[in-house]
């Protein structure tokens, strides 16, 4: 190898290698790992695996575990409180809408909106199972 080929060679090998770094950053940066499992926690597992890291690493006495029971089911409580309230609350939006958009078809509209609802409702139904 003569000693002006060299340097060229090692520029060649340095733009090789930036090429790869660059490649691997922008892999990672545009498509991220996901942290999050697709398999859901069962939820009492994940409350006797929540307590007992709780207990372990706060050191909870038998009383305060039996009350952080009782917060737990408490809050437990409130979240489904909650939910059940937005889903009816979007149930009523979705239930407006279509009657809004039924009050501005014609006779002839009618019978093709409702068939357009069915077969999208069992689409939606299909795709979630």
């Amino acid at each position: 190898m003569r000693p002006w080929n060299f340097p060229i060679a090692v520029y060649l090998f340095l733009v090789f290698v930036s090429g790869g770094v660059v490649g691997a950053l922008g892999y990672r940066m545009y498509s991220p790992p996901s942290a999050r499992s697709e398999q859901r926690v069962n939820p009492e597992a994940w409350r006797r695996q929540y307590l007992d890291e709780l207990r372990t690493r706060v050191n909870l006495t038998p009383d305060q575990v039996q009350k952080m029971n009782v917060i737990l089911d408490e809050t437990d409580a409130s979240f489904n409180q909650a939910r059940d309230k937005h889903h009816q609350e979007i149930e009523q939006i979705k239930e407006d809408h279509r009657a809004k958009l039924r009050a501005i078809l014609t006779a002839d509209q009618l019978p093709k909106y409702e068939q357009f609802r069915t077969e999208r409702d069992a689409r939606m139904k299909s795709s979630k199972k």
